[in-house]
């Protein structure tokens, strides 16, 4: 891929993932529970891609196995669903978000050894500035850091980080035929559907997961419909476009863009209030994003230098 395609495909990552910074502010409006919240966004996505997915399919040459590939991916992304939106109940939309998204580290590290993508010096040098970023603004070095149970907060925005960087890999890996992007976004997004009303319909109270509300109530499904069609079909679409077209580390760092950005409509539109600490610290994330989006490249090895 030359340079100038490279960052054209960037600029498309990065829209995607200022759409889906807006999904937290709109799920809060919605006034819904996680589960209910995180299955009908998938739910309510799902005609769209179909009828997407349906325009496309002249140009969709995948397998049946990688079809179920990205289903699977889309399984794995259900509890991520599920714990991100429990996490925003606890610590607030923003750091939520950024706790989330500290896949950046685990996704680079594994793209190391599964991919063969080994980070130059631009990528290495910026993670251990995205680490100190992420440190300060989760608020560990605060003596009131923000949220309501802030203990709650970080063990399910730790567990959406896990299985957030394991869907990543998983859903670049099941498009390697370069599939359109809704296909592969329909084939995810029925999976994760599947999974969160699995989940939603499970005895969960007990780690404060309250069952979905299957019955629908206006408006609040009228903000998750958008959140569907503004976030899962308009922004994954676009992440999914560019997942298998850029090096892992690239869009981590380029989908790093969405908790910066989640944290400042916190601010804006729910009063949240991170300390100073944690302004540095959405600071230093959002240099990282700059500086690997222009100057970072993932350099393959040879087939001779890949252990098997």
């Amino acid at each position: 891929m030359s340079v100038v395609t490279d960052r054209q495909v960037m600029l498309v990552a990065l829209g995607g993932a200022v759409a889906i910074s807006f999904s937290p502010v709109i799920y809060v409006y919605s006034d819904t529970n996680p589960s209910t919240g995180a299955f009908f966004r998938m739910l309510y996505a799902l005609p769209a891609l179909a009828l997407l997915a349906y325009l496309a399919r002249s140009r969709d040459t995948r397998t049946i196995r990688t079809r179920w590939i990205a289903f699977g991916a889309g399984a794995i992304l259900a509890p991520d669903m599920l714990s991100y939106h429990s996490s925003m109940i606890f610590i607030g939309i923003g750091i939520a978000t950024l706790i989330g998204n500290s896949q950046v580290i685990i996704v680079t590290l594994a793209s190391w050894r599964l991919f063969g993508e080994r980070p130059n010096p631009a990528i290495l040098l910026s993670l251990p500035v995205v680490l100190g970023g992420l440190a300060l603004i989760s608020g560990i070095s605060d003596s009131e850091p923000f949220g309501a149970n802030p203990v709650k907060g970080v063990i399910f925005g730790t567990v959406a980080a896990f299985f957030y960087s394991t869907f990543l890999i998983v859903f670049r890996y099941s498009n390697r035929e370069l599939a359109p992007a809704t296909n592969v976004q329909f084939d995810a997004t029925a999976g994760a559907a599947l999974g969160l009303l699995i989940l939603g319909l499970l005895p969960l109270q007990s780690i404060s997961i309250d069952p979905i509300h299957l019955q629908p109530t206006w408006p609040d499904h009228a903000w998750l419909i958008l959140l569907a069609l503004m976030c899962q079909v308009g922004g994954w679409t676009a992440i999914a476009y560019t997942l298998p077209r850029l090096p892992a580390a690239h869009t981590s760092f380029a989908i790093l863009l969405q908790p910066v950005l989640t944290i400042i409509w916190g601010v804006i539109l729910f009063d949240e209030s991170p300390s100073t600490n944690q302004t540095v610290g959405i600071l230093l994330v959002l240099v990282a994003i700059i500086t690997v989006t222009i100057y970072g490249s993932a350099v393959p090895y040879s087939d001779n230098s890949q252990k098997a």
